[in-house]
């Protein structure tokens, strides 16, 4: 075993010291080791159940022969971080959580590995750990939030939360109304109730091969939670028996699975940035020009809230992610002859698999289109590409031509729009916001909100080289590559200047003719990091551009 370092022969006698201090017997540690990387916390709801979840994995390892042991890893709450600096320590989280668990699950050499993450950083984080550390590895998650109800009887969820304050801003909502929404958009433990980043990687964990049936979709204060995260536990004893490891799952067939199942779903636009870093870690590249062949023929299965009225729990009742899949097996767009996590292929799992509900996942011969939920523009604003949620795009804004209001952050974006000083027609252009110059490429769930919950969302375009929650709708364009700070064509772009937006032909072009564009490169000058010390200035000198994944050299 890989824990024979720690706990055998003589030369380890002062490892097994420090062991039996530990409260460990002769026996226990004659079992595979297995570390149990919990994500529990106190700040953030899709967390504060997981102890929960550790406590049953545990029982589950024990059960089936071996030795839990475990250790923390940190997650930030997306929706608490948004709209102040907090944002900007988001996304970094990431590489922070994929580095610790390397560090702890190679220097304390386990002979296997169960990840308890749930949101929206964390679970790439892992899923990177996973992949450097590669060790037989498993992910139970905590579950998602269920959908929340208004007085009245309509449910609602976090989108809805933020969009109440852009209709109180328009006069739509009085305060009494955003109350009610804050009262009830988020009701129970749990990631927040839409396709949104959290669920979206969760729901990808399944698809890629890595968690169990039901691991991105079972409501996290249902008990079918608790017994998954007992089945995990006793799976990742097999695992380890048979020697099955994160990089025989996660092979090149297996993300081009993933980012097959990702365009059904219609999940969040940050998938964009994680799958390719994931991939980065197992020494495959997802290159942004894949994502629009696959999508381009991938039907748009699901419209869960932000793109349409239904939930995470309603996925689950419908038969969940193997739904969706068996789907996609049905017309060969996905391999299923690849292994997983439950020691059978793809085929194996899907086997008996029914769709239990047409109306919450259409059947591939009825999908929402015939294009899948993610789509990659590209064009002379953004040469290496950028990307839209066009599931959640009015038919109205998938052409759309304006003029720049040009914003250099976010609080100057979201101050305008507060304001009333953006109208019909206008794309707003948030830059210096990315991985370098943000630093930390902030998500832009506010001023998005802000434009849909005043009712623009079918009137005004939105682009940044930052990035979006997956709670947002709309003509939202983020990852913009190269960003601002790196001296791309945003950073060029003036009041004023015509916008032109094709999402079906993939196109997103600045009207303005080379020679007027080499003229303003020439007196371009990169404003002053807005951060200069602690982890997020050196995050800044390391990271690579949003449309590689925003991964650190």
């Amino acid at each position: 075993m890989r824990s024979d370092a720690v706990k055998k022969g003589i030369p380890a006698a002062p490892n097994r010291s420090l062991l039996y201090a530990l409260g460990y017997t002769k026996e226990e540690l004659e079992r595979p080791l297995i570390g149990v990387v919990c994500s529990y916390n106190e700040i953030v709801p899709g967390h504060m159940n997981l102890d929960k979840i550790a406590e049953a994995v545990k029982a589950g390892v024990r059960a089936a022969g071996g030795t839990p042991m475990e250790f923390p890893a940190i997650a930030v709450c997306d929706g608490i971080a948004m709209g102040h600096v907090g944002m900007k320590y988001s996304l970094v989280t990431r590489d922070l959580i994929a580095d610790s668990t390397e560090a702890m699950a190679t220097a304390h050499q386990f002979d296997g590995l169960v990840m308890i993450p749930n949101c929206d950083k964390n679970v790439p984080g892992l899923l990177m750990a996973a992949a450097r550390v590669n060790v037989p590895t498993i992910f139970v998650s905590g579950g998602p939030m269920l959908a929340g109800r208004l007085n009245d009887g309509r449910r609602t969820c976090l989108s809805h939360m933020f969009e109440a304050v852009g209709s109180y801003y328009a006069g739509k909502l009085d305060e009494a109304g955003v109350e009610e929404y804050e009262n009830n958009a988020c009701p129970t433990c749990g990631s927040c109730s839409g396709m949104y980043t959290a669920n979206s990687m969760n729901c990808l964990t399944e698809a890629i091969g890595m968690g169990l049936r039901g691991n991105g979709t079972i409501p996290a204060v249902w008990s079918a939670r608790l017994r998954l995260a007992k089945q995990a536990g006793m799976k990742i004893m097999e695992l380890v028996e048979k020697d099955i490891r994160p990089r025989d799952i996660m092979t090149e067939a297996a993300f081009h699975n993933a980012e097959t199942i990702d365009m059904a779903l219609g999940c969040s636009t940050n998938t964009m940035l994680h799958l390719p870093a994931v991939a980065h870690e197992c020494g495959i590249e997802l290159s942004f020009d894949m994502a629009n062949e696959i999508s381009d023929k991938t039907p748009n299965l699901c419209h869960l809230a932000p793109a349409g009225d239904t939930y995470m729990e309603d996925l689950e009742r419908a038969g969940g992610v193997y739904a969706v899949m068996a789907e996609l097996a049905k017309v060969g767009l996905i391999d299923t002859s690849l292994p997983t996590c439950t020691g059978r292929t793809v085929a194996e799992n899907l086997e008996e698999v029914v769709n239990r509900d047409q109306s919450i996942i259409r059947p591939i011969e009825n999908p929402y289109s015939q294009t899948g939920g993610i789509a990659v523009l590209k064009g002379n604003l953004a040469p290496d590409g950028c990307v839209v949620k066009q599931s959640a795009v009015a038919p109205e804004m998938m052409v759309h031509e304006g003029p720049a209001r040009v914003f250099n952050s976010e609080e100057e974006a979201i101050q305008a729009i507060y304001d009333g000083k953006i109208v019909a027609g206008d794309v707003v252009v948030i830059r210096y916001e990315g991985p370098k110059g943000g630093p930390g490429m902030r998500e832009m769930l506010n001023p998005t909100s802000a434009i849909a919950g005043m009712g623009l969302d079918k009137d005004v375009a939105l682009i940044t080289d930052g990035r979006f929650s997956g709670a947002t709708r709309g003509a939202s364009i983020g990852h913009v590559s190269p960003e601002a700070a790196s001296g791309g064509t945003i950073g060029l772009v003036e009041e004023g200047d015509r916008i032109a937006i094709d999402i079906p032909a993939h196109t997103i072009t600045l009207k303005v003719d080379d020679a007027t564009l080499a003229q303003r490169k020439s007196k371009w000058v990169c404003p002053e990091p807005k951060i200069k010390t602690g982890y997020l200035a050196r995050y800044a000198k390391m990271v690579s551009s949003a449309d590689k994944g925003a991964v650190l050299g």
